[in-house]
């Protein structure tokens, strides 16, 4: 089942994610997203009927419960004088970065 997507379709998503894309950007968006649906078409031809829905991977069988996660070992951090002082700028608490959303 091949599954159409249209220009329109495009950019009215790009319009929602707030995207502007140019003519050439449109027509590669076209061809990818139509790829991408039609393969999530094929999977859903897939039957699914015996899988057992899982809300974590370590619910498969098999699987260590609590185990199967590596252990969290505390490890020493850099020191915050030394990572600042290479920072291109900063108020010696908090890196700043330029602004980069703009609404």
């Amino acid at each position: 089942m091949a599954v159409k997507v249209t220009t329109e379709d495009v950019e009215r998503v790009a319009a929602l994610a707030h995207l502007k894309l140019t003519p050439d950007e449109t027509g590669s968006m076209v061809h990818d997203l139509s790829a991408m649906l039609d393969y999530v078409a094929q999977l859903n031809e897939l039957d699914t009927a015996t899988v057992v829905p899982l809300a974590q991977v370590s619910q498969l069988e098999g699987a260590r419960s609590v185990g199967s996660l590596r252990e969290d070992v505390l490890k020493p951090s850099l020191h915050r004088a030394e990572v600042m002082s290479q920072a291109p700028e900063t108020d010696q608490k908090f890196f700043k970065v330029p602004k980069v959303i703009e609404r």
